[in-house]
């Protein structure tokens, strides 16, 4: 079998290393720089691999049950991946938070003040209780993007950047394409949304800091009513900052109350951050359907993979399976796909 894939970031890169690793010749085409150099939502994404912090959020189980799924790609498929778990802290005031978080969730031990200690000495005397999930994880966007496509490369993938497929000259690639025996997969986010109407974007703003002071292992979630914050460590004493999700398609730059709710946020954290140095500030917009769940859809012979939401790392490596078992064997799983079966079926 032969296979075009549309879009580099996470999503596209995860379907060509897992399509190549099962001998299928594979091209890939992004508009954008190499993906070590690309400014997509890919780029600027936490990494965080956790799958029961976002039961607790999304209250989807089938976020967790995808996620747990990629975790076990990860540890396959990337030496990279740290698996120190995830530590959950609120303020004594937002203790309510705290337990509509455990209500929400499995898979976690309750620290009191000396447990947080073991994990995080820092933050032992800023928070008398905690939950730990340790068999969460996270990688750095950064690291794995440039790594997965010398994998994909290394397996015999053909990555061609610099290609931009815009929608009027889709129709036309995808019979080519269907003619040469080829299938179209596309993983470009918000711009298939002409094809994928119903998608809308979602901005979500992120910041690195740079701070000398503190050292954390793991990523952090800090609760709290109204902005729920989540610190995640790059090494060398770099953290990404984050998240924003405004129902928003406006890709400009980091607004001023976000920068100062996020600087805040990591300051109540812990006050060290704020003497930290601000590296960068990033916005980008995510694509999401109405009911914020992933789908793999076939339309007009391109099948589509859409929808990661803000859940890209986390969902990427179980749809990119779920793409190969339904190119190679036919097989759609009916949680993801939405059409009726006969639009299910490969040609």
């Amino acid at each position: 079998m032969q296979v075009t894939i549309l879009g580099g970031g996470i999503a596209g890169l995860c379907c060509g290393v897992e399509l190549a690793a099962r001998g299928v010749e594979v091209e890939l085409l992004e508009r954008g720089a190499p993906p070590s150099g690309s400014r997509g939502c890919s780029w600027c994404a936490g990494g965080m691999l956790a799958p029961w912090c976002e039961l607790a959020d999304a209250g989807e189980p089938l976020i967790a049950q995808l996620g747990m799924e990629s975790l076990s790609w990860w540890r396959s498929h990337y030496p990279g991946l740290c698996s120190a778990g995830t530590l959950v802290v609120a303020a004594s005031r937002d203790r309510a938070e705290l337990e509509r978080f455990a209500a929400a969730t499995r898979h976690y031990q309750r620290l009191e003040r000396a447990g947080i200690g073991e994990l995080e000495p820092q933050l032992a005397e800023r928070y008398e209780q905690g939950l730990y999930l340790s068999e969460e994880a996270h990688v750095d966007p950064r690291r794995v993007l440039p790594y997965l496509s010398e994998r994909f490369c290394a397996l015999g993938g053909r990555l061609r950047c610099g290609v931009e497929v815009p929608d009027s000259e889709l129709a036309a690639l995808t019979q080519t394409a269907l003619r040469r025996g080829r299938a179209v997969v596309d993983c470009r986010g918000l711009a298939a949304r002409a094809a994928l109407p119903e998608l809308r974007g979602v901005r979500g703003e992120m910041l690195l800091l740079q701070s000398r002071e503190m050292q954390l292992q793991r990523p952090v979630r800090l609760l709290h009513p109204r902005l729920p914050l989540y610190v995640v460590p790059r090494g060398e004493g770099v953290y990404m900052v984050g998240a924003t999700a405004i129902e928003s398609d406006d890709t400009g730059a980091v607004t001023a109350r976000s920068a100062l709710e996020l600087l805040s946020a990591a300051y109540a954290l812990h006050p060290a951050f704020g003497e930290a140095r601000i590296l960068e500030l990033g916005a980008q917009v995510r694509p999401a359907f109405p009911d914020n769940l992933p789908q793999i859809r076939r339309a007009d012979g391109v099948l589509y993979v859409n929808g990661l939401y803000r859940h890209g790392f986390l969902l990427a490596p179980a749809l990119a399976r779920y793409v190969a078992e339904a190119l190679l064997h036919g097989h759609f799983h009916p949680e993801l796909t939405h059409e009726d079966q006969a639009e299910r079926r490969l040609a």
